[in-house]
């Protein structure tokens, strides 16, 4: 018995020690010095971009540094050296999107005061799923919720929306609603196909023909089925064709097909096309189809008074995805759905959890996240975005997006004056897709050229000098980039070019030349 009371004695001493308010102060403190050493150096662009090392290698030392804990009974002082330590670490190993040569993926430089935000959530813990487990962090949301959706074009209290983590959970969570409407008994009796007839009634969902993986994914998800992913063809600008979206519906209907919804993109991955949705949700409206619109990167041009016409139309969707840790430069994840008609808030899952909802406050339901989103405890993913617009106001947000959306058209017109460059459409927006044609390649088949974009990607990052992604036209390699760091400069672009060239003339006489 005295053993098992020393164990306990022992076992509450270090958990008063991981819990201890002057370790935090003091870890504090040294992570503020850190962080601001390292921001420093990024705007700076001193150290690589992305410190490439090959997966092995940063799983063995992250290994490694498991077995590297402090002995039981360590000092406070001990347990703050050791923090310092693996935060520096961490510093050093990982992805540095802030630096100006990040021009990559579209995961934003986010605005660090929104990092702080978040931190106040992550340390304190608040968490959602039901009002009273995070009451400020659903009046957060909802206060963002109400602001993002009028931004949309809609009216105060007549729609609804949610946030949730990231644009393909959103996705999945619109669809289902829509699913849910278009097959109204398929949640309680499920989807049911008649696979063996030649009349095939099979739901289908009729999409953007570049529209993002989410979407197929969601399809699969929500037992529609992948090959049930209707593609509508593109025009001249890589946006869905309203002609064609019409004739794809007609030839739907006349199948006896019913469709789920269709998804339009505000802009669409690849290469930032803006859909018409006006025109398609004239087209929408004639058919009575549920018009989803993917605007996770785009939806940000609501706040822009420059870029609004690029969104023309939004407010006539059924419901809207808008990632706010893309284009309104907060941490990762933070994405919002919404719902048109509020009346529709609650068709994504019908269901009853009584061990959460609580039956003596019913009105308090509406404030429950946990009715609307896939999620039960559910993370303040709002709080860094809350904090940003209470701070700034929304000044800054249409400054970010006019800022990085102008760097993108600098970006194309530097393409468009080299020799050695050819951009593969005309930007709306901060996406850029390109290729790098040295004169050795101008007649090189399409096959090789591909191949040397690829090549040419991997060569750059793994350098570190800068980072930006690869993707496919018609098929054909090509080089991708994202101006969704606020502080990449026209002399970074210029700078990037360079690297293209003296990595390309390097890969040209190498023996492993692609092709």
């Amino acid at each position: 018995m005295m053993a098992s009371t020393e164990r306990i004695d022992e076992a509450r001493g270090r958990i008063e020690a991981a819990y201890d308010a002057d370790v935090l102060h003091d870890a504090g403190g040294r992570l503020v010095e850190l962080l601001t050493e390292h921001w420093r150096r990024l705007e700076s662009c001193q150290g690589p971009v992305l410190p490439w090392r090959a997966p092995p290698e940063n799983v063995a030392e992250a290994a490694g540094s498991l077995e590297e804990h402090l002995p039981s009974g360590a000092s406070g002082a001990a347990i703050v050296q050791r923090f310092a330590d693996l935060v520096t670490l961490m510093l050093r190993r990982g992805h540095n999107l802030h630096d100006p040569r990040y021009i990559g993926h579209q995961v934003a430089a986010s605005v660090p005061l929104a990092g702080l935000f978040d931190a106040v959530g992550a340390i304190t813990n608040q968490v959602m799923a039901i009002y009273d487990m995070g009451p400020w962090a659903t009046a957060a949301e909802w206060a963002l919720v109400d602001r993002l959706g009028r931004a949309i074009g809609w009216r105060g209290g007549e729609f609804a929306g949610v946030a949730t983590h990231g644009g393909s959970l959103a996705n999945l969570t619109a669809l289902l609603t829509a699913r849910n409407v278009a097959l109204s008994e398929c949640w309680e009796q499920g989807c049911w196909g008649d696979r063996g007839s030649k009349a095939d009634r099979r739901a289908a969902l009729v999409v953007h023909a570049d529209a993002h993986y989410s979407v197929s994914r969601a399809a699969g998800v929500l037992g529609l089925g992948t090959a049930q992913v209707v593609r509508v063809a593109l025009d001249a600008r890589r946006r869905m064709d309203p002609a064609r979206l019409e004739g794809t519906l007609r030839e739907l209907q006349r199948e006896g097909r019913p469709v789920v919804a269709v998804v339009a993109c505000s802009c669409s991955t690849p290469v930032g096309a803006f859909d018409p949705l006006t025109d398609i949700a004239d087209v929408c409206g004639r058919h009575g189809v549920w018009l989803h619109v993917d605007a996770a990167h785009g939806g940000s041009a609501c706040l822009s008074r420059r870029h609004r016409h690029l969104v023309a139309g939004l407010e006539r969707a059924d419901s809207v995805v808008w990632d706010a840790h893309k284009m309104l430069f907060v941490p990762s994840l933070c994405a919002f759905v919404f719902l048109r008609d509020k009346a529709r808030q609650f068709e994504a899952f019908r269901q009853e959890a009584p061990y959460l909802f609580d039956p003596t406050a019913p009105g308090l339901a509406e404030y429950d996240s946990g009715l609307r989103t896939v999620e039960c405890t559910k993370r303040a993913a709002a709080f860094g975005l809350w904090g940003l617009w209470a701070t700034f106001g929304p000044r800054l947000f249409e400054d970010l997006v006019d800022v990085t959306f102008d760097r993108g058209k600098t970006f194309f017109q530097k393409l468009t004056e080299a020799p050695d460059f050819e951009p593969l459409h005309e930007p709306e927006c901060n996406i850029v897709v390109f290729r790098h044609v040295p004169i050795a390649l101008n007649n090189a088949p399409l096959e090789q050229l591909g191949a040397f974009q690829l090549a040419l990607r991997r060569r750059v990052i793994e350098s570190g000098e800068f980072y930006i992604v690869s993707t496919k036209v018609h098929g054909v390699g090509a080089l991708r980039a994202t101006v969704i760091n606020p502080l990449t400069t026209p002399d970074h672009i210029d700078q990037l070019l360079e690297s293209l060239r003296r990595h390309g003339r390097q890969i040209l006489e190498s023996a492993d030349c692609p092709g």
